[in-house]
């Protein structure tokens, strides 16, 4: 049963969004191929490769780095400013949190459970005797993967994805915001933009705290677009 009025639902991204970093490039770092992951994932978020098609290149380029390494890593990736007060607030709202991300487990997880959200979806580096092996398997691997997840999210929390709001940053966060019902583009690629229902640029994510304050007056008037600079 689907209720509009009780049950709410609001979907993050991770990487850029509710941390100050790409999980990718941090673990290039520490395989010394940053510079090349760097320019992949340039290429993706800015829509010029297929995201499936990077997401594969990018972890190939990781084969032989070890799981340790990589633990420490990501281990030093800080949230994004505000993250913990906006968290806090869109739950005392009565939000249920999702982030979906098309990151990694080694790195979600955590960043899941210190933040207390919900529902958390990634993708899974394939490790071998404590190395990785340059693999990925996961929900989350195809450029319209994050649809398909916010659906079954949707779903699951009984509410129809027109109901749901989305925050990202990537050109592979567009496909949820054109199905979810109220999207906010933070510090986003410009190919993002014009999906969006309002973009907020300063880096601080209790900018978002008025936005979805005022959301069910904004989703009654279909809100225009609306860029919130720093």
């Amino acid at each position: 049963m689907y209720n509009s009025t009780e049950n709410k639902l609001i979907v993050f991204d991770m990487d850029s969004t509710l941390i100050d970093a790409e999980t990718i490039d941090e673990l290039a770092r520490a395989a010394g191929v940053v510079s090349k992951v760097e320019e992949i994932t340039k290429r993706a978020m800015s829509g010029d490769l297929d995201f499936g098609q990077a997401l594969f290149e990018r972890v190939s380029l990781l084969k032989g780095l070890s799981l340790e390494t990589a633990q420490a890593a990501v281990d030093q990736i800080p949230f994004m400013p505000g993250a913990v007060e906006m968290i806090r607030y869109v739950k005392e709202l009565g939000y249920k949190t999702a982030m979906v991300s098309g990151g990694f487990t080694i790195s979600a997880d955590k960043i899941g459970k210190a933040l207390d959200i919900d529902f958390v979806v990634s993708n899974e580096l394939l490790v071998k005797d404590g190395y990785f092996t340059g693999e990925v398997i996961g929900p989350l691997t195809e450029g319209n993967s994050k649809a398909k997840v916010l659906e079954e999210l949707a779903r699951r929390n009984g509410v129809w994805p027109e109901q749901c709001v989305v925050v990202g940053d990537g050109a592979n966060d567009a496909c949820i915001f054109e199905r979810a019902g109220f999207s906010i583009a933070f510090n986003p690629k410009p190919i993002l933009r014009e999906y969006a229902d309002v973009v907020i640029t300063k880096k601080d994510l209790t900018a978002l705290i008025p936005v979805l304050g005022s959301l069910s007056h904004l989703f009654h008037n279909q809100a225009q677009h609306v860029d919130i600079e720093q």
